[in-house]
């Protein structure tokens, strides 16, 4: 072949078993017809053939694939792991990358702090003077107490509490309301902010019973609260809480300074401090609100009087149903604890001025005495 010329192959010795080296299993005859068998090689043998020999010839047995250390699949699980130092690098870059992240955040702070407060007192300092050693914390306390006279009162837990005893022992009308940031923003939709803004901003409005814009739903909810008894206010600096208290009073034409105030969570400090209990014993309660029946329930396993529940509460367009069916009952109740999301405002302050009743505006604190284990609250 191809002018190659092969040497003839030597004669085979008759009568002689042929012994095969390579190769699977195979009768073979001889001159003499004798059967012929493969002899087995020695481990040592197989290992001075080659590590994929022994895959080879595992695959030929009974059909079965035997893999050994070094063969086709054990080489491309090992090309398939990463390199030596790898997951150390990795490591080290998501640690740099967490570094940089946290750098970033407290650059964002910083420039914050000082846009916010600094630059603020370093513009307020006259022209030949420094603040020298004084803080801005310094500053802040000294024009807190020059302003004191400018503080609006807050009415304490204690005074809330004192307040409901003596309304509801002479029958008189009163009604505890609580501002957030949601009745804040709803106050706000159209008068400080645009109503779009306000969706971005607070899209649980939806949820807490105002769907932004409805003009006619704010002017309710502003006309509540100049008819409220005492109004709770947040005494949070956060963004839509007390900074937004102000301008949203102000657009909607109410004087902060006319509202007799208390703090936003009165409901949770009458609870905690106990007051609640008392101001709930021997009175006839009227529970409303989307959680109303647990809290009924737990109320009277612990041994109140509850005399009615009103729920659900669907809304601002439901509002008038709701006040409907309190006034068709007020001969059963003395006091209202009306848990309705922003309606509760409007309810708890109509309830009060138009059918001489005691109403305290209950938020979220309903639905936790509703979870308690029944016979407590």
């Amino acid at each position: 072949m191809n002018g190659v010329v092969l040497p003839e192959a030597p004669a085979m010795p008759q009568g002689r078993a042929v012994r095969r080296v390579r190769g699977p299993r195979r009768k073979a005859r001889g001159a003499g017809g004798g059967r012929v068998r493969r002899r087995k090689r020695p481990v040592a043998a197989l290992r001075r053939r080659g590590p994929t020999a022994g895959a080879a010839a595992g695959s030929r047995r009974g059909g079965r694939q035997r893999f050994r250390f070094g063969g086709k699949r054990t080489n491309a699980l090992l090309r398939r792991r990463p390199p030596a130092g790898y997951e150390g690098a990795e490591a080290a870059r998501g640690r740099g990358e967490e570094v940089r992240s946290a750098a970033s955040i407290e650059e964002a702070l910083e420039r914050g702090r000082y846009e916010g407060g600094e630059l603020l007192l370093e513009s307020a300092v006259p022209a030949g003077f420094t603040l020298g050693d004084l803080t801005l914390q310094d500053v802040i306390a000294a024009g807190v107490d020059v302003l004191r006279p400018r503080l609006l009162p807050l009415i304490d837990a204690a005074g809330v509490f004192h307040e409901f005893e003596a309304a509801l022992a002479e029958g008189r009308p009163l009604s505890v309301v609580r501002l957030g940031d949601g009745e804040l923003l709803a106050l706000s939709h159209d008068k400080v902010y645009e109503a779009a803004v306000v969706r971005r901003e607070a899209p649980f409005l939806a949820g807490a019973g105002m769907a932004v814009p409805d003009h006619a739903a704010r002017d309710r909810l502003a006309a509540a609260v100049r008819q409220a008894s005492i109004v709770g206010v947040p005494l949070s600096r956060r963004r839509h809480y007390g900074p937004l208290l102000g301008p949203a009073l102000g657009a909607n034409g109410i004087d902060i300074r006319s509202l007799r105030l208390t703090e936003s969570t009165i409901n949770y400090s009458l609870y905690q401090t106990g007051l609640l209990a008392r101001l709930l014993q021997g009175r006839r309660v009227l529970v409303i609100g989307n959680a109303a029946p647990g809290m009924a329930a737990r109320l009277a396993q612990a041994g109140f009087a509850v005399t009615g529940v009103i729920a659900p509460v669907r809304g601002f367009s439901d509002i008038d149903r709701v006040i409907g069916e309190a006034a068709a009952a007020r001969d059963s109740y003395d006091l209202a604890l009306v848990a309705a999301g922003i309606p509760a405002v409007v309810i708890a302050a109509q309830l009060a001025a138009e059918f001489g009743k005691a109403a305290l505006d209950f938020g979220h604190l309903a639905d936790q005495i509703a979870a308690r284990p029944p016979g407590q609250i």
